[in-house]
């Protein structure tokens, strides 16, 4: 047996086999001193995520619950910035290279593998359950997570599950939401999301929406209720072929929504038709307050079920590193994206990555590519900025050749400011789908409309064959030093390289092997 090989894992269950996991790498920070839910443990997190490495973070005690009944802990920052804690969830190696992680994500995308409903009896989400006048959502520790926040923010790390009233299909989204009062939320929902859409087809006609809501959970449900997925398939489906297995789910009490069997605390409740009231403003992902909804739908809770000790996640919305949405979703939206190339046929992709310092993740997308034939990046760039994946708030499109790693911002800049002419090779696409979050587009009754800039950042394809040759390193050189490295002091392991020296021209490195 080689035991430099991996270890194949079972897939993880459920949030507290996720921390166990995490903790074995070292990445989880355990805090048991009493902490305020008031802006104090969102500090923390925040804090904390500006440090390297920088751990999740589990609160055991909160301020003034001592002797809660429900006893709910809190884990802050699941992802933070780490992609070793983004590759657990995706059930990868903790090492594996950004780029890989992306395709191999990519890869496990195309499968589909529906969930498993179980009794209630096999479900531990069941062990506690309360309902009636015994909802009360001030026995929960619900944190206040900002200054200026219009008040508290429960399951900010979450799993919200609507059914689409025409289709009957699930659909697992992450949205804010705030607390009310005892057995009222509101729920914030941008223009064109699933459950939107859901919540107006069937207050068209009169009738009330269910909605359950998983405050506690396997951070996987997060990372794929982040997408934009077809609205015909439910997200447990995508869910279930990351995993590799079926995604327990089991019927809800109040409602006919199947919710996570393994959640930590799960909320069911119903949405009367046009029932709003005031919500926000919240610190949102962009790094600054969203606008104050005058109206946002008001969530009746009708039963709220949780396992003995819960564990609330929370994700808090900031300027990176400390965005929790930044790290996580730089990942999947990279690999949704291509994912959708995959699906037209666009070859010669060699790399996608969605900035996490760009508005946690949204802001910028680069793509890597091998060019084939004339036109082949701005076919690229087009296609980046408006497939289903990438059309989303995305700003800046930026197409590297293949020589460039689209995860090194070095890089990018390197070729931008030595591959791009911009009176050439920048093009404006206006009246985009963005959201009424973005600070940047004045007034405010312009949103949720927005631009695009797309960026060729790659070689003249005209002048290819006679391009400035690049400055690279010569392979073999580099294979000796690697393999002198420690020998001869030098600090850390060598750095990649991607591009490297040949009699006849440049040769690339990915996944471990060179390439002509």
């Amino acid at each position: 047996m080689d035991d430099n090989k991996n270890t194949v894992r079972a897939p993880i269950q459920d949030l507290r086999e996720w921390l166990a996991r995490i903790e074995e790498i070292g990445e989880l920070l355990r805090i048991d001193k009493p902490v305020d839910r008031d802006e104090e443990m969102s500090a923390i997190s925040y804090l904390i995520a500006k440090q390297k490495p920088s751990p999740a973070t589990l609160f055991s005690k909160v301020i003034g619950f001592d002797n809660n009944p429900i006893g709910a802990r809190h884990l802050w920052g699941p992802f933070g910035p780490s992609v070793r804690r983004i590759a657990v969830s995706l059930e990868e190696d903790p090492d594996t290279p950004t780029v890989e992680l992306i395709r191999r994500t990519k890869d496990k995308l195309k499968r589909r593998t529906p969930p498993r409903e179980v009794t209630r009896a096999e479900a531990p989400v069941y062990e506690n359950t309360l309902t009636g006048k015994d909802i009360d959502l001030d026995l929960l520790p619900i944190p206040k997570h900002w200054p200026r926040d219009g008040g508290r923010y429960a399951g900010t790390c979450d799993a919200v599950i609507t059914k689409d009233p025409e289709t009957g299909y699930f659909n697992i989204g992450t949205y804010r939401m705030m607390q009310q009062d005892k057995n009222h939320v509101g729920l914030y929902l941008s223009p064109g999301k699933d459950a939107r859409l859901h919540i107006q087809k069937a207050w068209d006609k009169g009738e009330p929406l269910q909605v359950a809501a998983a405050w506690g959970i396997d951070p996987l449900f997060m990372l794929v209720g982040s997408q934009s997925f077809p609205k015909t398939v439910s997200e447990y489906e995508y869910a279930g072929g990351i995993k590799g297995q079926p995604i327990p789910v089991v019927k809800g009490t109040t409602t006919d929504l199947l919710i996570p069997a393994n959640a930590e605390l799960v909320i069911e409740g119903v949405l009367r038709p046009n029932a709003l009231k005031a919500e926000g403003p919240f610190g949102e992902f962009t790094g600054y307050y969203g606008k104050p909804e005058a109206a946002c739908p008001l969530v009746e809770i009708t039963a709220i079920h949780y396992r003995t000790s819960p564990v609330l996640t929370n994700a808090l919305m900031a300027d990176y590193p400390s965005c929790e949405q930044s790290g996580f979703f730089s990942i999947l939206r990279s690999a949704k994206i291509w994912d959708d190339f995959d699906k037209l046929g666009v070859l010669g992709i060699q790399g996608i990555y969605s900035h996490p310092a760009a508005a946690g993740g949204f802001g910028m997308t680069i793509i890597s590519l091998q060019q084939r034939y004339a036109g082949h990046a701005a076919q690229v760039l087009a296609l980046a900025a408006q497939v289903p994946g990438g059309a989303y708030y995305t700003k800046f499109v930026i197409a590297v050749d293949e020589d460039v790693d689209p995860t090194d911002i070095d890089q990018v800049l390197w070729a931008m400011g030595s591959r791009c002419n911009p009176i050439d090779d920048m093009d404006i696409l206006r009246n985009t789908w963005s959201t009424p979050l973005d600070p940047s587009q004045n007034p405010p009754e312009k949103r949720p409309y927005g631009s695009k800039v797309l960026i060729n950042a790659c070689k003249d394809h005209r002048y290819l064959p006679t391009f400035s040759a690049r400055t690279t390193l010569r392979k073999s050189t580099y294979d000796k030093l690697a393999d002198r490295w420690e020998e001869l002091g030098l600090p850390g392991k060598i750095p990649a390289v991607r591009a490297f020296e040949t009699e006849e021209k440049f040769v690339y490195q990915e996944e471990g092997q060179v390439k002509s």
